[in-house]
């Protein structure tokens, strides 16, 4: 069992940056991939980024390449979502999720935080 906690959400302008973190709860953390997701309203829920139990392998959504940057420390039980250049397009519920292995599959991830709002103005 993983309980799931995001921080760091906000109201931001266009052209600025926010930093998501999610922490977890548990000592099994470690083995397991986490990505963070989003969904806007009227959406369906969309994979951002994905990284695996060791930090070696990424996985990122095409439309946030070089501007969205995903770590973990294993150590804090923590995964980081580092978001620069951020546009109204990237307004939306940001959630963590983890998952056995990597993937960009919503439905591989068997747990969820409880979300963070993220918006950014023009």
């Amino acid at each position: 069992q993983v309980q799931l906690v995001e921080s760091g959400g906000g109201l931001v302008q266009a052209g600025g940056s926010l930093r998501l973190s999610c922490a977890a709860s548990g000592r099994t953390f470690s083995r397991y991939a986490m990505g963070w997701f989003r969904q806007a309203p009227g959406k369906e829920r969309e994979v951002v980024v994905a990284i695996n139990w060791s930090g070696g392998m990424t996985s990122y959504e095409d439309s946030v390449k070089g501007r969205f940057t995903i770590s973990r420390d294993n150590a804090k039980n923590t995964v980081y979502l580092q978001m620069n250049s951020l546009t109204p397009e990237d307004t939306a519920v940001y959630y963590c999720a983890a998952a056995p292995v990597l993937s960009r599959n919503v439905n591989e991830y068997h747990y969820w935080g409880q979300g963070a709002q993220v918006t950014v103005s023009s």
